[in-house]
């Protein structure tokens, strides 16, 4: 079954197409995020925070407008997906700090194997033998991008790894969450009410953990602005695309931010890859690259997206 958008039809291969590019497009904005973060000048989940805070005002314009699809009200998917949004970010807003940025973006960007680990669990739909040698690749990538940091990257390398790849988790989460929400509402509508339900119980756990929650300047403020903007546009595109392409194929596509990040961060932070770190890296992303081959049916079909329960 796949699911698409409220009132979309189904996608011909035209439309697909384009919502691959948009796609693409908004896992190159997002891969801006960890940069962001270390610049934001505050505690990790207050960067996620103001992140939601500057982005409420933008993504209400977008919803509100004609043709926006209206405000309406959250349903129980779009209060789900904001949980696990804000999940997300904490974990991962803590793994950049505490590790590199190119770590915490790949480790976390396991999404694609939880996905389909989950369809197969509670839905019943078993991977091919490929998918789980694809899943062995990926985990033995991921522990090598672990093991192979040089120990200078980050405030705590393990801790930071270790965050990062449990959001692997609460981002394949968010993602079944929306792709359910699309059923019944549009992109922006989902990113809204996502966001903000999520914005309180981000304040609450930077205030819990005694963080900074004010940048020191106008460089920082900068930052958490453009985190605003980056998650109206990244998390905007990720939710259109949600309605139009299977969560799995969204899920592997995303797979572009941690190379992105990964360059930001030897240009800006001179975070070099060790070669240990490297090889992980590229086992990690021909891991996932298997796995999308793992899910595609015999040449013409549609992809077969996973139906969150009680569909």
């Amino acid at each position: 079954m796949r699911l698409t958008g409220a009132g979309d039809p189904p996608t011909s291969a035209a439309e697909r197409r384009l919502a691959l590019i948009v796609l693409v497009g908004a896992a190159v904005v997002l891969g801006v995020a960890p940069i962001l973060v270390r610049l934001g000048e505050v505690g990790p989940a207050a960067a996620g925070f103001w992140r939601f805070v500057f982005a409420l005002p933008l993504l209400l314009i977008l919803t509100a407008r004609p043709g926006g699809g209206g405000i309406g009200l959250p349903s129980k998917w779009m209060a789900l997906a904001g949980l696990f949004f804000v999940l997300d970010l904490a974990f991962w807003h803590y793994g950049i700090v505490m590790t590199s940025v190119a770590n915490a973006t790949t480790l976390c960007n396991l999404t694609p194997v939880v996905v389909t680990a989950f369809a197969w669990i509670a839905w019943g739909q078993r991977p091919k033998r490929l998918f789980l040698a694809a899943l062995a690749l990926a985990m033995v990538g991921a522990f090598a991008m672990a093991a192979g940091a040089d120990g200078n990257q980050g405030t705590n390398p393990l801790l930071g790894d270790a965050l990062s790849l449990s959001v692997a988790l609460w981002y394949a989460g968010y993602f079944l969450a929306v792709q359910a929400a699309r059923r019944t509402a549009g992109a922006m509508q989902v990113t809204l009410w996502a966001t903000a339900l999520g914005t309180p119980l981000l304040l609450g756990v930077a205030v819990l953990l005694g963080e900074d929650l004010l940048p020191d300047g106008a460089g920082g403020w900068a930052a958490l602005a453009g985190l605003g903007v980056m998650h109206v546009v990244g998390q905007g595109g990720v939710a259109w695309a949600l309605g139009r392409l299977p969560a799995a194929v969204t899920a592997v596509t995303i797979l572009i931010q941690p190379v992105v990040a990964a360059l930001l961060g030897w240009v800006l932070f001179a975070e070099a890859l060790t070669p240990v770190q490297a090889l992980g890296g590229a086992l990690v992303l021909g891991a996932v690259v298997l796995a999308q081959r793992s899910a595609q049916t015999k040449a013409g079909a549609e992809p077969v997206s996973p139906a969150p329960a009680g569909s």
